[in-house]
């Protein structure tokens, strides 16, 4: 698995793949964010791309924006989130973080257990975010829980 920053050659497939997924603009935080205009990493093998993660660097931090691999339990995930933390340290960012929405408990379990730790509830920010900014978000996730919350977890950079 290689880790690169995308091309404009990518952007075809780029744009088709966050807009399959609903996150060709992202709200969070009470702001709208367009992926497309945030740099972005690609995750791939012998056989094409295997994953995508578009990230934020502002203010001496990174924040993933959106991350998808195409392969689950292949080191897709893995290996884009190493691949930005190290991209973050060089830059010297404080800190990586990355919000996601309180049913999504797969992308907890993921992110925890590559070091990030739960930081800030935001009780009621999807429910603001879909009122305001982007009606389209659905009410229900995949595992039959509602989307109410934001959650956000970070990892401290340059401690080691």
């Amino acid at each position: 698995m290689r880790v690169r920053a995308a091309t404009a050659a990518d952007r075809a497939w780029i744009a088709a793949l966050l807009e399959s997924f609903g996150w060709d603009v992202v709200a969070l935080r009470g702001e709208l964010f367009r992926a497309l205009d945030h740099p972005m990493l690609v995750a791939e093998s012998d056989g094409g791309p295997e994953g995508l993660l578009t990230y934020i660097l502002r203010d001496g931090e990174c924040e993933i924006l959106t991350l998808e691999a195409l392969r689950q339990w292949a080191g897709v995930g893995s290996a884009l989130v190493a691949a930005v933390r190290a991209l973050a340290e060089k830059q010297g960012c404080r800190r990586l973080h990355v919000v996601t929405t309180n049913d999504n408990v797969d992308a907890l379990r993921f992110y925890q257990r590559r070091g990030l730790r739960l930081a800030t509830l935001r009780a009621g920010a999807v429910v603001e975010s879909r009122r305001r900014l982007k009606p389209t978000i659905p009410e229900v996730g995949e595992h039959g829980i509602p989307i109410r919350d934001e959650i956000e977890l970070e990892i401290t950079l340059g401690t080691d």
